[in-house]
């Protein structure tokens, strides 16, 4: 009896894909442990070097020692002992203390610090639109980097939901931070209210585009200086090059289609600039990008290109097309006067790039070059 040919590549992938998956869940498991000790500790140091008697170098004192006794020890550098003070101190007047003992109990001979505090929380920490399973989501570096540039608890719940929910590097955080993105959020001047037929899927759309985008990974020359349709070509082909990290800037869920997308209508080519699909809102974005100050006939121009694909692009499930003109400047009350009377989806948001920033910006920033070359 012949044996039946096995299907190595697939059995390969089942394998990996568990393997990952596993990996994926213990390292979720490995962070919540680590924040929770790092919360404890955290209290620990505040009582003692704020409360109680402990001098100045106490804390130097104590990571010198743990290096000596705890050789290869990583991650209790001075620096990072007064971050988990902060992180105790940041927090706890907002996490549910209800259900927790005493996080810190003492002895004639010991002192015993309780990390496991935050695991013993199981409600809503401090807001209904965060759970305890986005806090312990992110790394205790994003936490620190939220808490030492963000002090608003609105926005501080923003950005670790941002953070968990797209999977963001703390240098990714970082530019999000920079960018302000909590305060950008939902203010682009658009007609999605009146052309988006089903009203959750406008407040989804109202939600997703911010006003302006912090496009600095893009190293173009300063623009202006030639024929602004060059200009948008030289924006265009750094968006392109840079495709993952437009995304990543522009929202969540955008799968990117292509650019100088050709549509043809009664006998005329048309080219959209970028167009992408958008799996939250079920539909195709188109974006066109503008070198200068906003103009009303960008909208005449968009709503054809919207027009065309909804009737020969769009597929029959899917919601009608939005369309977004980004440019380098727009008076809000103008465009929200504008963009109005419009049947089609339009919003309009400006960009800065990294020319755009003041020179002293500029300069902290690394040349991409010599990190590639460092990289």
């Amino acid at each position: 009896m012949s044996e039946k040919p096995v299907n190595y590549k697939l059995a390969v992938q089942a394998i990996k894909s568990a393997i990952l998956s596993s990996q994926y869940e213990a390292a979720k498991s490995v962070n919540r442990e680590q924040l929770s000790l790092y919360y404890g500790i955290g209290r620990y140091v505040s009582l003692n070097s704020r409360e109680r008697d402990w001098g100045t170098g106490a804390i130097e004192a104590i990571s010198e020692q743990l290096q000596k006794e705890l050789p290869g020890l990583r991650g209790f550098s001075v620096r990072n002992i007064k971050n988990m003070r902060t992180f105790y101190e940041e927090w706890s007047l907002f996490l549910n203390r209800q259900p927790l003992a005493a996080d810190l109990r003492a002895s004639k001979n010991q002192v015993d610090i309780d990390y496991s505090s935050l695991l013993t929380i199981n409600r809503q920490p401090m807001a209904a639109d965060l759970s305890i399973d986005e806090f312990l989501g992110i790394s205790f570096s994003h936490h620190i980097e939220i808490i030492t540039k963000v002090k608003t608890i609105d926005e501080r719940i923003f950005y670790i939901h941002q953070a968990f929910i797209n999977r963001w590097s703390k240098y990714m955080l970082r530019d999000r931070l920079r960018a302000g993105d909590f305060h950008h959020q939902g203010q682009m001047p658009n007609n999605f209210a009146q052309t988006l037929p089903d009203s959750r899927d406008a407040l989804k759309a109202i939600a997703m585009f911010k006003d302006e985008y912090l496009l600095d990974f893009i190293n173009v020359e300063p623009l202006g200086e030639r024929d602004k349709d060059i200009d948008e070509r030289i924006v265009e082909n750094g968006i392109v090059s840079n495709i993952k990290q437009f995304i990543m800037t522009f929202g969540q869920d955008f799968s990117f289609i292509g650019n100088q997308y050709r549509l043809e209508t009664h006998g005329h080519e048309m080219f959209i600039d970028l167009l992408f699909f958008n799996r939250e809102l079920n539909a195709l974005v188109a974006v066109e990008l503008k070198a200068g100050a906003f103009k009303p006939v960008y909208l005449g121009q968009l709503n054809i290109y919207l027009q065309t694909l909804d009737d020969f692009v769009r597929k029959p499930h899917e919601n009608p097309s939005i369309g977004i003109v980004l440019c380098k400047d727009a008076d809000k009350s103008f465009v929200e006067y504008a963009v109005r009377d419009y049947t089609k989806p339009m919003g309009v948001a400006t960009y800065h790039t990294k020319e755009d920033m003041p020179e002293r910006f500029r300069k902290a920033l690394p040349d991409v070059d010599e990190l590639k070359k460092l990289l």
